[in-house]
């Protein structure tokens, strides 16, 4: 296991859409112990493959209620389409910027374990925050792709120098 270095915004593998996980090798099991060390830090809520440098579709999290986990190949399969949060959002690929985003207050990703056992993620306001950012990752989107024109032309200018 291994606390992995972050990558950030300017990093290709960021714009990468990350490929399935069709065999659990021992790299999977590695990547997972990876992730669930790396996400284990004060103020990580979530946490890409990619944004520690594998593009496959794996993410963990680490929310207070519901503890430390992972998510292999996770598909998003409910988004309240009728509210909405727009809360300050932010990542550890783009350091020390928080952006207002909006984003469905509730979402319910499935996916597997390591065992091939279901997993299923879902919640309200943080943890649909969480979803929806990290799938957007596994798709090789940014946060700040989602923000309105003004809004993503003002954090492009704050970001320039990371």
């Amino acid at each position: 296991m291994a606390n992995r270095e972050i990558r950030v915004i300017g990093d290709p593998v960021l714009r990468t859409v990350c490929d399935e996980i069709t065999v659990i090798t021992p790299q999977v099991v590695s990547l997972v112990e990876d992730l669930l060390e790396t996400v284990d830090e004060e103020g990580r809520a979530g946490l890409a493959a990619n944004q520690i440098g594998v593009s496959l579709r794996a993410f963990s999290w680490n929310l207070e209620d519901k503890g430390i986990g992972y998510i292999l190949n996770p598909t998003i399969v409910d988004l309240s389409e009728d509210e909405y949060q727009d809360d300050e959002e932010g990542c550890l690929s783009i350091p020390g910027h928080f952006f207002p985003t909006k984003r469905s207050w509730y979402a319910k990703a499935v996916g597997i374990d390591l065992d091939g056992n279901e997993v299923v993620l879902e919640g309200e306001e943080i943890t649909a925050r969480l979803i929806q950012h990290e799938v957007d990752h596994l798709d090789g989107h940014l946060y700040i792709d989602r923000l309105d024109r003004a809004a993503r032309k003002k954090a492009l200018r704050a970001i320039r120098d990371l």
